[in-house]
């Protein structure tokens, strides 16, 4: 059985994405697992999505980047787990060389522009609680396709650089990636030279993308609380609190993983400890920001009530 699998290895042109295959116990239980997380991760965003177009209440700055977020996740969603549920069910979990491309180009431009765009978030969040007279004059129409095109536009810069780096590489007939998911960290150890410069540009990468934007939403956050202690009525605080709370504990999930798999070293980690981090901020993340911003926003769960009386009329 290992010789045919071998033979059949030898006549690929990709890669192959262990992924968890060395815990062969988890592999159905993961397949179950992920698949249900995925059409939750479809279903609420979705549904964010819909209800944020149709319930005139929600056409806000706030509920407009909150729609981008959604339609974000979907994307990066579908660009990983559809291939990670074949390569779990499929024992020689093959990923061919221009599926590998297109996953690292799309996943990493999804990824960076999630990371700027909730830096962009927390910026409304400081206009809507800072300068509440203010919020609609400034957070104008421009402003927001402005903010918003920035966030896509530099994701789409970073893939360009730094996916186009990775695959120039050499990997002098590596093909086994230790992970289920085409990214660069992964790529790069594949490399058969000396990857110094394509380790030094994605530390600076990560810097950019991962803590200036975080270190920008934590000012916003400052300068928010500043304001929500000035508020003398407790209900006035919890409802500038309430309109902050689930973009927070988002940034917080996000960040957290996310920094875990990028910025700490590679050699103080163990290779499970990587991949499980990349899983939960690729499958389990997208699936819960829906249900944070439902669960924990009265105006979300009001429009959406809305939105199902008038069509189960």
């Amino acid at each position: 059985m290992r010789m045919l699998r071998s033979t059949k290895e030898s006549n690929l042109t990709g890669f192959i994405l262990l992924g968890f295959s060395d815990r062969p116990q988890l592999l159905k239980i993961l397949f179950v697992l992920i698949l249900i997380l995925y059409l939750l991760t479809i279903l609420g965003n979705t549904t964010i999505i819909l209800v944020s177009h149709v319930e005139p209440k929600l056409h806000t700055p706030m509920y407009f980047f909150l729609s981008h977020l959604s339609f974000l996740d979907l994307c990066f969603t579908s660009s990983v787990i559809p291939q990670l549920l074949v390569n779990l069910w499929d024992p020689l979990r093959a990923i061919t060389y221009g599926g590998c491309v297109v996953q690292l180009y799309v996943s990493l431009a999804l990824g960076s522009t999630e990371c700027v765009l909730l830096a962009v978030m927390s910026y409304d969040r400081y206009v809507a609680v800072c300068r509440p007279l203010h919020y609609t004059v400034i957070m104008h129409r421009r402003l927001r396709m402005t903010l918003a095109s920035m966030a896509w536009l530099s994701g789409v810069a970073t893939t360009l650089v730094q996916s186009t780096l990775t695959m120039q590489l050499p990997f002098c007939g590596h093909r086994r990636v230790d992970h289920f998911i085409c990214e660069v960290p992964v790529l790069i150890k594949l490399a058969c030279v000396d990857t110094t410069f394509n380790q030094a540009e994605l530390f600076v990468a990560s810097v950019l993308f991962l803590v200036l934007p975080l270190s920008l939403i934590l000012v916003s956050y400052g300068y928010i609380t500043q304001a929500v202690l000035r508020i003398k009525s407790a209900t006035g605080r919890q409802k500038a609190f309430g309109t902050c709370s689930s973009h927070l504990l988002v940034v917080t999930i996000f960040y957290g993983t996310i920094i875990f798999m990028y910025l700490q070293p590679a050699k103080s980690r163990s290779k499970d400890q990587g991949k499980f981090v990349s899983l939960f901020y690729t499958v389990v993340t997208p699936m819960l920001n829906p249900l944070i911003y439902t669960l924990r926003n009265k105006e979300v769960k009001a429009a959406l009530r809305r939105v199902l009386e008038r069509h189960l009329r």
